[in-house]
C-alpha cells in the first residue's frame, strides 16, 4: 500500500489558533494510525503579512501539544527544551527529504512548473488592469451572469505575450477547460463542480509570486502527500487544484473536508468563543493534554462512549469513518471541565511548578506545594490560582462588614475572634495542624454555633466569602501569621 502522508500548511500571518490546531491533530492522528508521515509546511508566500514570530509560534504550539512532525522546519532556539532532539538539529533548517518546507524558499521550484504550463499552452499571460476587471465583474453581475474572467488575454499570440511581459506587469492564468470536475470526499461522498462557473483563474503574479492554489498543488505533489485533510472552507479550492493537477499530470490525492467549528450561539467561530490562539490558551493555564483531548471531540466521536483520551489512546482509536459531517460546537465550559480532569491528575510537584509563573518564581517551593494542594480540586485553569490563593502571599483586604455572620453585630464578632485567638495561643496547640485546630475550636463551635465561629475566622484569614476550610488555611499560614491576621480582624471590629 502507498505510504500515508498528510500535511498541515499554516500561514504565519497570525498566532496558531484552535481551528488550525484541530486540523493538524486529525492529520497527525490519521498519519500515526496508519504508520505514515505527518508533514509541516509553512505557507509564507504572503510577504507583507508573514512574520517569523508567527512561524516560531506555529512550531512551538504544535510541539507543546505533542503533535511532532516527521518532516518540516526545525526550531533552532535552545529554550524549546520540550522538543525532541530530532526537532532541535542545530545544523539544519529542516528535517525530511522533500524540503525546503517554507514556500518562500521554493520559488525556483514553482517557476519550473509555471514555465511548463506556459510551454504546453495551458496557461497564459494576462495584462488586464484591476480596475477594468472590476468594471467587467460588476457588469456581469448586473446582467445576471456568473462573474468570471471573460478571457480577454487568452488568445494573445505567445510571442506577443512574451514581448509585452518584458515591459508590462502581468499575471499568469490557467486555461480552464469547459467540463465538470468530480471527486470523492472521504467524509461527504461525491462532489461535482462545473468549471464553466470558475473561468480562467490567476495562479501567479508574474513568475515570482505564485498563489495559493498553485503552490499547494506543486508542494503536495513534490512532497508526495497522499491525503489532504482540511476545513470545509477549502472545498471551493478543490476543483481549481484538481484541474491544475490534471494540467501538470500529477496524481490526485484523496480529500477530506472537515466541518466548521461554531460558537455555542451557532455563529462562525470568533475570538469570543474559540478562534483563540494556542499560546493564549497556554497562558490561561490550559494543559496541552486537555486541549488535544477536546480538539479530538470537535468533529470526531469514538464507538465507545468515553470522553477522556491520551494522545496515545487517540492514535489507537482514531478512525476517519467516525468523523462527523455536521459542524462542531466549541464550548469553553466543556474545555474547562476537561482541563479540571487533567489538573486533578497532576502530581502536586508538577502543579506547583505550573503555578509558579502566576505566583512568582521566588516563592518557597515547599510552601507553594502546600498551597496548591488546597486548590487542585477547584482549579479549571492554572491561572485561577493567582486569584484563589492570593491571601497566602499577601495580607487580604476586605470590608469589616464581611466579618459578620448573618445577624451578628460587631461586638459579638469581636468577642468570638478574641476567644479564637486565646484558643490559638494555648500550649495545647503547639502542634499546629488542621486536625488539632478543629479539635480545639470544637468547644467554641458548640457554644456559639459553627457559622458564628468559622465564618469570621475564614474572613480574617482569607478576606473571602468562599475559601478552603479555615483550619486548612491556618495550618499553611502557620500559628504566628494566623494570630496576626485574627488581631487585624479584631482591630477592624
Amino acid at each position: 500500500m502507498k505510504e500515508i502522508r498528510t500535511r498541515i500548511a499554516p500561514a504565519p500571518t497570525g498566532y496558531f489558533h484552535l481551528g488550525v490546531a484541530r486540523t493538524a491533530l486529525f492529520n497527525f492522528l490519521f498519519a500515526r494510525k496508519n504508520k505514515g508521515k505527518f508533514i509541516l509546511r509553512i505557507d509564507d508566500t504572503d510577504k507583507e503579512r508573514s512574520k517569523k514570530e508567527y512561524e516560531i509560534d506555529i512550531l512551538k504550539s504544535l510541539a507543546w501539544l505533542g503533535l511532532f512532525w516527521d518532516e518540516g522546519p526545525i526550531l533552532k532556539s535552545a529554550e524549546n527544551n520540550f522538543l525532541t532532539q530530532k526537532h532541535l538539529n542545530f545544523g539544519k533548517e529542516y528535517v525530511g527529504d522533500f524540503g525546503p518546507y517554507r514556500q518562500s524558499e521554493r520559488i525556483g521550484i514553482y517557476k519550473k512548473y509555471l514555465q511548463k504550463l506556459i510551454d504546453k499552452d495551458l496557461a497564459y499571460f494576462c495584462f488586464c488592469k484591476k480596475e477594468d476587471l472590476e468594471a467587467q465583474k460588476q457588469a456581469m453581475i448586473a446582467a445576471g451572469q456568473v462573474p468570471k474572467y471573460p478571457g480577454i488575454c487568452r488568445n494573445i499570440p505567445k510571442q506577443e505575450a512574451f514581448r509585452r511581459a518584458e515591459k508590462e506587469p502581468f499575471v499568469i492564468r490557467l486555461k480552464v477547460p469547459s467540463k465538470k470536475i468530480r471527486f470523492v470526499d472521504l467524509l461527504r461522498g461525491k462532489i461535482e463542480f462545473d468549471l464553466d462557473l470558475i473561468g480562467d483563474f490567476v495562479i501567479s503574479k508574474g513568475f515570482d509570486e505564485p498563489l495559493y492554489n498553485f503552490t499547494t498543488v506543486v508542494d503536495d505533489y513534490e512532497m508526495r502527500i497522499s491525503h489532504i485533510i482540511r476545513g470545509e472552507d477549502h472545498i471551493s479550492n478543490t476543483p481549481k487544484q484538481i484541474i491544475l493537477q490534471e494540467a501538470l499530470e500529477f496524481p490526485r490525492p484523496k480529500y477530506l473536508h472537515l466541518p466548521l467549528i461554531l460558537g455555542e450561539d451557532k455563529s462562525k467561530l470568533s475570538k469570543r468563543h474559540g478562534a483563540i490562539s494556542i499560546r493564549e490558551l497556554k497562558e490561561l493555564g490550559y494543559l496541552p493534554e486537555a486541549i488535544v483531548n477536546y480538539l479530538a471531540l470537535l468533529g470526531w466521536w469514538p464507538k465507545e462512549d468515553v470522553e477522556i483520551f491520551s494522545l496515545k489512546e487517540l492514535i489507537e482509536l482514531f478512525d476517519i469513518s467516525q468523523l462527523q459531517k455536521h459542524p462542531a460546537i466549541f464550548s469553553f465550559k466543556k474545555l474547562d471541565w476537561l482541563n479540571r480532569v487533567y489538573i486533578r491528575r497532576l502530581s502536586v510537584e508538577k502543579l506547583a511548578s505550573l503555578c509558579q509563573k502566576y505566583l512568582g518564581e521566588d516563592v518557597d517551593f515547599d510552601y507553594l506545594k502546600k498551597v496548591v494542594s488546597l486548590f487542585q480540586e477547584r482549579l479549571s485553569k492554572i491561572s485561577e490560582i493567582k486569584e484563589l490563593a492570593s491571601y497566602f502571599f499577601e495580607e487580604p483586604e476586605y470590608p469589616k462588614e464581611l466579618l459578620l455572620w448573618k445577624d451578628q453585630d460587631f461586638s459579638q464578632a469581636k468577642e468570638i475572634l478574641k476567644e479564637i485567638k486565646e484558643v490559638f495561643l494555648k500550649k495545647e496547640l503547639s502542634e499546629f495542624n488542621k486536625e488539632k485546630i478543629l479539635e480545639n475550636l470544637k468547644p467554641l463551635a458548640e457554644k456559639y454555633g459553627n457559622g458564628p465561629v468559622f465564618w469570621p475566622l475564614r474572613v480574617a484569614l482569607s478576606g473571602k466569602e468562599a475559601s478552603p476550610p479555615p483550619q486548612e488555611i491556618a495550618e499553611i499560614l502557620g500559628k504566628e501569621e494566623t494570630i496576626r491576621r485574627i488581631e487585624k480582624a479584631i482591630e477592624k471590629t
